[in-house]
């Protein structure tokens, strides 16, 4: 069995590095071989990919992991770590890796089309008007039904792991990871009925807005990477991927004990 750990690039400190060498040690104490990964990230010749790091980390690498199929384990050493399943003081856990005594959560995806290119995330995508914008009327629209036409800051479209993510802090709901669906959420709705709406998976959403360009200016970001320029006219699908990440969980940590311990109770 081998093992690729990827590590979060933006981060190179002692701790980090005193980590990533305890759980190399660790793994090839019980037989698996483990690879630190370049900046060109995941290689095919691997059977799974660690992340050390946050959620962030897991955001960054994850995409690449389900188009190669590969099972991820993440280990947080950042701040929330709501994805990742380990912590630092259970590493004697790896182990279980090789017992093949560990539990798998398959997490839906999303396509984005826009214009012509399209984006996968495991998140979210959001639409966003510029700050010097004035504020777009921003239309949704499923089988060719107009479900929203809202007056916003902007819009969120995500996946249910991406519900305890930028959704949540925008009034969201927090949704359990094994639905099937997409969460709709206003951010700043001019509006005294803009409220978040949760869609079937099967079905996908357009969004567009009309504007001039002079004053109305919208971006859009997957996964909270760079801006894409969406143009008034522009039409951006947002539907279910037929690709999935498969998060490893050896901690025995059910997403329900995550929403206890790193929601409902302050962070130090």
């Amino acid at each position: 069995m081998k093992a690729i750990i990827c590590k979060n690039e933006n981060k190179n400190d002692s701790r980090n590095s005193g980590i990533i060498a305890e759980v190399q040690s660790k793994l090839h104490s019980i037989g698996i071989e483990a690879v630190l990964s370049d900046r060109d990230g995941i290689c095919q010749d691997c059977d799974l990919v660690i992340t050390i790091g946050g959620d962030g980390t897991i955001l960054h690498h994850g995409k690449k992991a389900a188009r190669l199929g590969l099972p991820l384990l993440g280990i947080n050493t950042g701040r929330l770590g709501f994805m990742t399943t380990l912590e630092t003081n259970e590493l004697d856990k790896l182990e279980l890796l090789k017992t093949g005594n560990r539990k798998t959560c398959s997490r839906m995806m999303l396509d984005i089309e826009i214009g012509r290119q399209t984006y996968l995330a495991l998140n979210d995508v959001i639409f966003l008007k510029d700050i010097n914008s004035k504020l777009p009327e921003l239309k949704v629209s499923t089988g060719g039904t107009v479900i929203s036409e809202i007056r916003a800051d902007g819009l969120i479209l995500s996946t249910p792991t991406g519900s305890t993510a930028y959704a949540l802090s925008a009034g969201g709901p927090i949704i359990e990871p094994r639905l099937e669906c997409i969460e709709l959420t206003p951010m700043c709705a001019h509006s005294l009925f803009g409220r978040p709406m949760i869609f079937s998976a099967e079905n996908p959403l357009t969004v567009q807005f009309e504007g001039k360009p002079e004053t109305h200016t919208v971006f859009a970001s997957v996964d909270g990477e760079k801006a894409i320029e969406f143009r008034s006219g522009d039409v951006a699908i947002i539907r279910k991927s037929a690709l999935r990440l498969d998060l490893i969980d050896l901690g025995g940590n059910s997403f329900h004990d995550a929403v206890n311990k790193k929601l409902m109770k302050p962070l130090k």
